[in-house]
């Protein structure tokens, strides 16, 4: 039997549009997946003590405010230092196509745009999984 995947899906900086995180954080949970929202508003280290001592395997970050750039590579810099080399970390919002490849550069392992359809999430969390267990 395959282990639960923990998954925490969280919205750093100042952020206040939750809709898209809600919106995937439910479509995890009901694909079977074991999810903690943290809401809006979170610090980067906010986020890495949540992913450390809820022991996730995966973050996932939702952003629409045009600060990815600064926070996503934060929030990896301190899962990283916090411990938490092996959480697979992965972004979505609004986030132009520019930005994508500098971001993967920093720790990001995907990101999703608007209008992914979720099996893409759960085919990336699944690949992600097999990878992780090999």
């Amino acid at each position: 039997m395959k282990q639960k995947l923990r998954i925490l899906i969280s919205k750093p900086g100042l952020d206040g549009h939750d809709r898209g995180a809600k919106y995937i954080a439910r479509a995890l949970k009901d694909a079977g997946y074991e999810v903690i929202y943290t809401g809006i508003r979170q610090s980067p280290e906010a986020i890495a003590k949540t992913a450390i001592q809820e022991d996730v395997d995966f973050v996932g970050l939702s952003l629409l405010s045009g600060a990815h750039n600064e926070l996503f590579p934060e929030v990896v810099r301190t899962i990283r230092e916090a411990g938490g080399n092996n959480i697979v970390i992965f972004g979505g919002g609004v986030i132009p196509e520019d930005d994508i490849a500098d971001l993967q550069k920093n720790g990001i392992s995907a990101i999703f745009t608007t209008g992914t359809p979720v099996q893409t999430v759960i085919d990336f969390i699944e690949n992600q999984r097999e990878q992780i267990s090999h």
